[in-house]
């Protein structure tokens, strides 16, 4: 479930927690721009054992939006076959969704950065949905993070 506002640190952010395993979760932090073209923030993947930052993914104006990918997700929430996935012009930031009988929607975050450079890691996540609803609200804390928006 996807939870926006103060974080226990008082910054803004948006938490997506796995339904199923609540010790999972994804979160959005630490948004600053340096230019109407772009925002910066942080991404942080959590798991037992696993805990994963980028300090600085960047969300580009003529990308394809995240949130527009979490919306179309919501909009799907009959099902569809097979898996979709977005990821940031950098590719730091890959989100891949898989729908499951039942309602329910993997999103699968992972993070590489510096994805080209030798020497370079990776951590994935997955974190379990309703779709609908639940995606609905994670696809607007999204948009309102990113655009610095207050929900």
């Amino acid at each position: 479930m996807a939870s926006s506002g103060a974080r226990l640190d008082d910054r803004p952010g948006v938490t997506v927690r796995c339904q199923q395993n609540p010790s999972v979760d994804v979160t959005f932090c630490d948004r600053f721009s340096f230019d109407a073209d772009s925002v910066h923030y942080a991404v942080e993947l959590r798991a037992p054992g696993l805990t994963a930052r980028v300090d600085e993914v960047v969300a580009w104006i003529w990308d394809s939006d995240l949130t527009t990918f979490l919306k179309e997700l919501a909009a799907e929430y009959r099902g569809w076959d097979g898996e979709r996935s977005w990821q940031t012009n950098d590719r730091d930031l890959t989100v891949s969704a898989v729908f499951r009988s039942g309602g329910h929607i993997g999103l699968t975050w992972s993070l590489q950065p510096w994805p080209q450079a030798a020497g370079g890691w990776g951590a994935s996540v997955t974190t379990w949905l309703e779709a609908g609803e639940q995606m609905t609200s994670l696809a607007a804390d999204v948009r309102h993070f990113l655009s610095g928006e207050q929900p």
